[in-house]
């Protein structure tokens, strides 16, 4: 028994959460707009429900995130906060600015090459 074992701990426990930053991020957003009143959790279950059901959803739950991330967009686009083109324009802008970042160093939307400034 491992001292993690001993102290009670079940086994993974101490593996990320997330696989990838970006989906820590989206749950942290999902989290403070529910916070600020933006929809109940009742709305975010539907609309999270409808994106896993989907056809085409990973039977073994891999493509979770993309999922969560979807539904997030839905209800920002229904409730009127962001336009779903807007948020499309936004993601490629934040892609080319990654792409264009050096490794290492931190990604900025205005390193996108593609900018209008």
């Amino acid at each position: 028994m491992n001292q993690r074992e001993a102290a009670g701990q079940p086994p993974g426990f101490d593996e990320p959460v997330f696989a990838e930053p970006w989906q820590a991020e989206a749950f942290a957003m999902t989290v403070a707009l529910h916070d600020k009143g933006l929809f109940s959790w009742s709305e975010w279950a539907d609309a999270l429900s409808a994106e896993v059901k989907k056809p085409g959803a990973a039977s073994d739950g891999h493509d979770y995130y993309e999922h969560w991330l979807a539904a997030l967009e839905n209800l920002l686009s229904a409730k009127g906060v962001a336009d779903r083109g807007d948020v499309d324009t936004l993601a490629a802008a934040w892609e080319r600015a990654a792409h264009a970042t050096p490794h290492g160093k931190p990604i900025l939307l205005e390193n996108d090459p593609g900018s209008a400034g």
